[in-house]
C-alpha cells in the first residue's frame, strides 16, 4: 500500500509529533494540579524519563500513546506500509517501558500508567481519571494502569 501524501509532507507531519506535553498528558497534569498535588516533570536522571514525578509519593506517573506504546484498543493499528519497521519499533519501546518501569520499582518508585484512551474522545471525564490517580497516589500500591 502506497502512502496517500508525498515523502515531504509526511515528514513535516510526523516532525510535529511531540513526545512531551502532549495533549493527554496536559490533561492528566491539569487534574492533579486542580488536585493540590505538585509534581517535577521529565526528569532526565530517572529511567524512562518520566511524564510525571511527585518525590513526596516516591510516585512517576507516565502518559502512554496507544499507538507508538502498542495498546490493544481502538486507536492502536499498525500502519498498512513498512509494517516490519513498525512492528520491531513499537515492539522496542514495549521493552524500554518495562525496562523503565522494572528500574523505577527496584528503585523505590511506584508506577502510573495512563493510556490515551482512557482520556481521548468525548464523553471522558479526565477529572474522574484525576481522582483516580490522586486515590493511587496516597496509598501503598505499587502500580496502576489506567486504560479504557
Amino acid at each position: 500500500m502506497t502512502d496517500i501524501v508525498d515523502p515531504v509532507t509526511r515528514s513535516r507531519m510526523m516532525s510535529g509529533i511531540r513526545g512531551a506535553n502532549t495533549k493527554p498528558e496536559l490533561q492528566i497534569r491539569k487534574a492533579l494540579h486542580r488536585l493540590g498535588f505538585r509534581f517535577r516533570l521529565h526528569v532526565r536522571n530517572l529511567p524512562g524519563k518520566p511524564d510525571i514525578v511527585l518525590p513526596r509519593y516516591n510516585a512517576v506517573v507516565f502518559v502512554h500513546g496507544c499507538f507508538w506504546h502498542g495498546h490493544a484498543c481502538h486507536l492502536f493499528k499498525l500502519p498498512g506500509t513498512r509494517q516490519d519497521f513498525w512492528k520491531e519499533k513499537i515492539f522496542r519501546n514495549q521493552q524500554n517501558d518495562k525496562k523503565a518501569a522494572d528500574a523505577l520499582s527496584k528503585g523505590g518508585w511506584r508506577v502510573a500508567v495512563v493510556w490515551e484512551c482512557a482520556i481521548r474522545g468525548s464523553g471522558k471525564d479526565v477529572a474522574a481519571i484525576g481522582l483516580r490517580l490522586a486515590e493511587w497516589i496516597r496509598s501503598e500500591k505499587q502500580t496502576i494502569e489506567v486504560m479504557l
